[in-house]
């Protein structure tokens, strides 16, 4: 698990290295400098979560420091260490940043518990950050199904937790790859940190890069202050990459870069900076492929799958369809009774071949409990397409051969875009993947 790390920074030179031994008895991490000038150095190339300031030092003052690190490194919590009559200067150093100060000379008992409070105080604002990228809350957060298939890959999931290694989850849109990303990082060493995830479809390349590693003030026009990258909020905890295979040729080398060596360049930035975390990338793509192809670093592949998870389809689950039914359906009326299904609904249910998977699954139960009329939900609520909702007859073509599962997945993009008449982002929306990726659907199918 990864230490608190700790600068000090103070003129006092047998002050620091007494101090830092206590510290480094306490279970902290911890480097010493005697000056302001030196404490910036070391900020710009290591992360750090919590700064002690002396305040009067011979070349750069601590405010100017202070001045720092609110503007580039704003995690950082800054404790200032004073002597009494710089009292004043230090209330007015809580007004522009600091989290507090400690007068000299102070008990280490109560450095060590103020400490503790400002990591607390770091944490919560970690957390809000992580509410802008956190994993959609309408997937359960417990793992749901008893088949083999299913149960096999929890196993393995469990058992990968606790290594510290990358890890890639393979499997079609919808099958919880992000749930499973959630479970991993709830069941390691790491759950106490961060869990942040993006999708890597969602963004072009150069605001993927600098909300990936950050950015530096005035690094592009709009750049007022510096930034932080999700991989320095998610440092000593987990970073969920979802559609991995989509991240551009551009931006595969500077993942591949840090992955190696934890080491990263804001956007505009001149000097390397480091983070611990584990890396989990997320796929419905055959990324061997997209190598052989040249579409996808075969170095960055070799990199991410040192675990390779694959999540079975939701046709491959047998009975688990009717498990996730009653859960959506729990779910969606949690204030008045929930509705059952009728024997025919789960025959139903059972014989479609769901190439959206768990998502689609959900988005079919919620529109059955809106439209069906009594307490038993019947086959006609389901509104599933009339080839597969009968005796599996959506598996075949009109010749009678076992339709691939390209075709189904076709057959499946062309009825939802006929529904939104082809309006692309509900559409999206609706199958639970990026514009991006439907617009590579629709190409890949030549669909007009």
């Amino acid at each position: 698990m990864t230490k608190v790390r700790i600068l000090i920074s103070d003129d006092d030179q047998t002050l620091c290295y007494l101090l830092k031994e206590e510290l480094v008895s306490e279970g902290y991490s911890v480097d010493i400098v005697f000056d302001g000038k030196y404490a910036i150095e070391n900020l710009k190339k290591t992360s750090y979560d919590v700064l002690l300031l002396d305040l009067e030092m011979t070349e750069v003052h601590g405010e100017e420091v202070l001045a720092y690190v609110k503007e580039n490194h704003p995690s950082v919590k800054v404790i200032i260490l004073t002597a009494k009559t710089d009292m004043r200067t230090a209330i007015d150093c809580i007004k522009h940043g600091a989290y507090d100060f400690i007068p000299k000379p102070y008990e280490f008992g109560q450095l060590v518990v103020v400490i503790e409070r400002a990591l607390e105080h770091r944490d919560l604002l970690v957390n809000n950050e992580i509410l802008k990228s956190r994993i959609d809350k309408s997937v359960p957060h417990s793992i749901i199904g008893e088949s083999r298939a299913i149960s096999d890959v929890i196993g393995l999931a469990e058992r990968a937790a606790k290594s510290d290694s990358n890890i890639l989850l393979e499997g079609e849109t919808g099958t919880g790859k992000e749930l499973f990303a959630e479970f991993i990082h709830k069941n390691s060493n790491r759950n106490k940190k961060p869990l942040v995830a993006i999708n890597c479809a969602s963004l072009p390349d150069q605001l993927m890069e600098s909300e990936l590693f950050g950015y530096e003030k005035g690094a592009f026009t709009d750049a007022k202050t510096s930034k932080q990258g999700l991989v320095e909020i998610a440092n000593g905890g987990t970073l969920f990459l979802d559609e991995i295979g989509e991240l551009s040729l551009t931006l595969q080398p500077k993942l591949l870069r840090f992955l190696e060596k934890g080491e990263f360049r804001r956007v505009g930035g001149v000097t390397n900076l480091s983070s611990d975390v584990r890396v989990i990338g997320a796929t419905n793509k055959n990324l061997m492929e997209e190598a052989e192809n040249k579409s996808f670093r075969r170095d960055l592949l070799f990199r991410l799958n040192v675990i390779t998870l694959t999540i079975p389809p939701l046709r491959e689950r047998g009975k688990d369809v009717i498990l996730l039914s009653n859960y959506f359906m729990q779910k969606n009326t949690p204030f008045r009774n929930s509705k059952s299904l009728s024997k025919d609904a789960e025959t139903a249910l059972l014989n479609y071949s769901w190439p959206g998977n768990v998502r689609e699954l959900a988005h079919t139960i919620e529109r059955a409990l809106i439209f069906s009329d009594n307490d038993a939900i019947k086959v006609k609520d389901l509104n599933l397409p009339q080839t597969s909702a009968s005796s599996g007859d959506g598996l075949y073509d009109d010749q009678g051969m076992i339709l691939s599962l390209d075709a189904i997945e076709k057959q499946h993009i062309i009825r939802v875009l006929d529904e939104f008449s082809w309006n692309r982002e509900s559409t999206a929306k609706a199958l639970g993947i990026a514009q991006k990726t439907l617009y590579s659907k629709i190409k890949k199918y030549n669909l007009k």
